[in-house]
């Protein structure tokens, strides 16, 4: 990709930088981005070189992207076990799509990363008291107090630091055995077996041992075959504070262009997608795989202006579009953006991110989303797509590995009464294990119908 004569890693400071932190302390900032600056990158040119020829064949259809994760990562909820269970579903989900599409499924993680998130405000307020806005482990800590609240750039270091033991772990998991196919399948029986609608998931979780016994008959095995037994797997997150993505950002020895180190793939959330802003002009300088989040008020103008600035060369899975409509208004927004953007023959993959427009406050005062309503959304979005003649390229989804309540529904049907038991997130409901599996089978059930 061919980079402006007008970026630099340091240009995006020229634009408006949106959703920024408020840092006190300028000389402890520049402290914490000089030394992020000295650090080893996090993920290397060539991982992202790869993804970007696995995103290449979603976007023409020919393989499908399953990017999932939590809302926001957490510095106290940092354990092998909860990297592990996160790591799990995702596999779990991936052998039941790769069933039900026929297609390789590209796993994306919102992992390694993940600490910072937008806020519609500013301030919060608690009984009077105003303080500033909760905007993830890397920027300031959730706890209610004006010394919890304050932005320290050191958060940013030590995001760097779990980021970095996160990806350690993921990488021995991925290639010691833990995803051999055999075993991720076990997992997904258990599950039928304990799901109280079973029965419905039964038979594809037998056709997916039917095919497994086939090639295992055929002598194609875990031990002579390693795609069977390890797994590609990737990381992104939202590039929010462009300090920390700045400080990651490296030459590449190859190349001679930039990469951002700090994952594999990079978004832009809604709120910071402004053409002119510091979001755009500092990822489209970046040779990393980007997204970018839209909503209910963009226009296919919007969308296009994006491809222009993000895509400019037209690269297929370069870019990720990642719609973000509620069930009840996708309907009405995505087509019009489907056919502008087929209409100027642009390349992009289009994503489903079923959570954000489907939020609601519960009986109980907590924020949270119906499965049911997630699922809505994905039906919908495929529907469309099918009518439109375009490709639905994947999904995008809150999740854990953990057994939560802060999604209502599912197959074992948590209810608005069930959310305060284990409601665990520092920001967005998420689906636990059990309901993400369901989403799953669902949609696998609706595509190889």
């Amino acid at each position: 990709m061919i980079v402006s004569k007008t970026w630099d890693p340091n240009s995006w400071r020229r634009h408006e930088a949106l959703q920024q932190p408020e840092w006190p302390d300028q000389d402890r900032l520049k402290e914490s981005f000089d030394n992020l600056g000295s650090f080893p990158p996090l993920v290397f040119a060539g991982e992202v070189r790869s993804l970007q020829k696995r995103l290449a064949k979603v976007a023409k259809g020919e393989a499908f992207l399953l990017q999932g994760g939590d809302c926001a990562e957490s510095f106290n909820n940092f354990t092998a076990d909860s990297i592990r269970d996160k790591l799990k579903v995702l596999l779990q989900m991936a052998v039941i799509l790769t069933y039900g599409l026929n297609k390789p499924i590209v796993k994306v993680g919102r992992i390694a990363g993940q600490f910072a998130k937008p806020r519609s405000k500013s301030t919060e307020t608690k009984n009077g008291v105003s303080l500033p806005s909760f905007r993830g482990e890397s920027v300031n800590d959730p706890y209610f107090s004006e010394a919890a609240r304050m932005p320290d750039p050191k958060r940013l270091e030590r995001a760097y630091f779990q980021s970095a033991a996160t990806l350690n772990l993921l990488r021995a998991l991925t290639h010691g055995g833990y995803a051999d196919l055999r075993k991720v399948h076990n997992w997904n029986q258990d599950f039928v077996a304990a799901s109280p609608e079973g029965q419905r998931y039964a038979q594809l979780a037998e056709s997916i041992d039917n095919s497994l016994r086939f090639f295992e008959v055929a002598g194609v095995t875990a031990k002579n075959t390693p795609m069977l037994r390890e797994i590609e797997y990737y990381t992104s997150h939202e590039a929010l504070i462009l300090e920390y993505e700045q400080a990651l950002t490296r030459v590449d020895s190859l190349s001679n262009l930039q990469y951002d180190c700090s994952a594999h793939m990079l978004w832009i959330g809604e709120r910071t997608r402004h053409l002119d802003g510091a979001h755009v002009e500092f990822l489209r300088g970046v040779q990393n795989p980007l997204g970018c989040k839209i909503g209910p008020t963009a226009t296919a103008e919007d969308v296009i202006g994006l491809c222009d600035k993000l895509n400019p060369e037209n690269i297929p899975g370069r870019l990720t579009l990642i719609t973000r409509f509620g069930h009840d208004k996708i309907g009405d927004g995505l087509p019009k953006l489907l056919r502008g953007v087929q209409k100027e023959g642009r390349s992009v993959i289009w994503s489903c991110d079923p959570m954000h427009g489907n939020t609601f406050t519960a009986s109980t005062g907590h924020k949270t989303r119906s499965t049911e309503h997630i699922f809505q959304e994905i039906e919908h979005f495929f529907e469309i797509h099918k009518a439109e003649g375009t490709v639905a390229g994947g999904v995008h989804l809150e999740l854990t590995g953990s057994d939560v309540t802060e999604c209502v529904g599912g197959s074992h049907k948590v209810m608005e009464a069930d959310l305060n038991q284990r409601y665990e997130t520092t920001c967005d409901p998420r689906l636990n294990a059990r309901q993400s599996l369901d989403i799953a089978f669902r949609i696998s059930e609706i595509l190889s119908n």
